[in-house]
């Protein structure tokens, strides 16, 4: 069994009931959520061996949030106690052609006060097989960019494989660093990549480009996109790309490919409607893709297993996947909206 270690920032989530905007009543629903966090989460519920490494402060929230971890089997020894606070985030629903809406309030939060000192990453990464990280944490102070660059090159000395999901959240960058710089240092650890179509320009400046329909009509469009990352970036083996098209906030289409140098692979593409939440979509993709990577390796039964992972995900409350394997393999196989009996 491969030994996962995640590094990022939990949050508490508090969510408008319902479709309701924020604050139009004055209660919130209150769930844990962020990117990293959310695989650990995932991977622990599929019964995988998981730490999660961040920063949380010593009060009744620090210790909600890592009584929220252990309940889904995730190891939770590695939790560094900072000075700070802990990171919460807003959300109202969107609903037919109303966006979703998220407001961060991470300031001054413990993953962004902690400082390069603060991990001992040979000694966290001893007893681990593979490092993940997100585009996230980077973003979220100069301090946390160095903590991530430090913990991905120790990994890499390690032999641990090291993968990456370029989430990019601008709103973040604020502290003087081109983030573009950033992600490109990144990926000189990097052995697996995951991103969406836009990432690839967005995060690592680079130019290839596909046509909206082609990932429906001509996958093969995206093997340029595919083999600029190789060319750049030799250590990165395998690439996972997600495609999304959105016809309203509760109406979307999603399908990834997965490529390695000389060969790709295609999923299915997943039609959801009547979305419940949308939220952490891309984490439950990036859970099914790396549990599959780990039992199926470089084939269609790993691609099809995380873009399963991925649609499930946007039928269920909350930032979490709440799934077993069992449920994500039917879908996987075709058993969309069948009743279990």
């Amino acid at each position: 069994m491969t030994r996962y270690a995640m590094f990022g920032e939990i949050m508490m989530r508090l969510k408008a009931p319902g479709y309701e905007r924020l604050f139009q009543t004055p209660s919130l629903e209150v769930t844990m959520a962020g990117a990293e966090a959310n695989v650990a989460v995932g991977l622990g519920r599929l019964d995988e061996d998981v730490s999660f490494i961040t920063a949380l402060p010593t009060n009744d929230l620090g210790n909600a949030v890592r009584d929220e971890l252990r309940k889904h089997g995730v190891d939770v020894s590695k939790i560094a106690h900072h000075e700070g606070r802990l990171g919460l985030y807003f959300v109202e629903t969107g609903a037919n052609q109303r966006p979703i809406k998220v407001v961060y309030d991470r300031a001054d939060s413990c993953i962004a006060k902690v400082e390069p000192t603060t991990f001992d990453w040979r000694k966290l990464l001893a007893d681990r097989d593979w490092f993940h990280i997100t585009g996230i944490t980077p973003a979220i102070s100069e301090t946390a960019m160095r903590c991530t660059l430090e913990a991905m090159k120790t990994a890499k000395e390690m032999g641990l494989t090291v993968s990456c999901d370029l989430n990019l959240r601008a709103a973040l960058w604020q502290y003087g660093f081109n983030h573009v710089d950033v992600y490109r240092r990144m990926m000189e650890y990097v052995d697996v990549l995951v991103g969406n179509e836009g990432h690839f320009d967005s995060c690592l400046g680079l130019s290839a480009r596909v046509a909206e329909n082609d990932i429906y009509d001509n996958p093969s469009a995206y093997r340029p996109m595919a083999d600029e990352v190789f060319e750049q970036w030799p250590n990165i083996k395998k690439i996972a790309i997600t495609v999304r098209r959105t016809q309203s906030a509760d109406h979307q289409s999603t399908v990834a490919i997965l490529a390695t140098p000389d060969k790709m692979w295609t999923s299915p593409v997943f039609e959801m409607k009547n979305i419940i939440d949308r939220i952490g979509g891309g984490d439950a993709f990036t859970t099914g893709f790396l549990y599959a990577l780990d039992k199926t390796g470089d084939s269609q039964e790993t691609i099809d297993f995380a873009v399963a992972a991925g649609a499930m995900k946007h039928s269920i409350p909350g930032d979490f996947l709440r799934a077993t394997k069992e449920e994500i393999q039917a879908l996987a196989d075709g058993a969309a909206g069948r009743d279990q009996r």
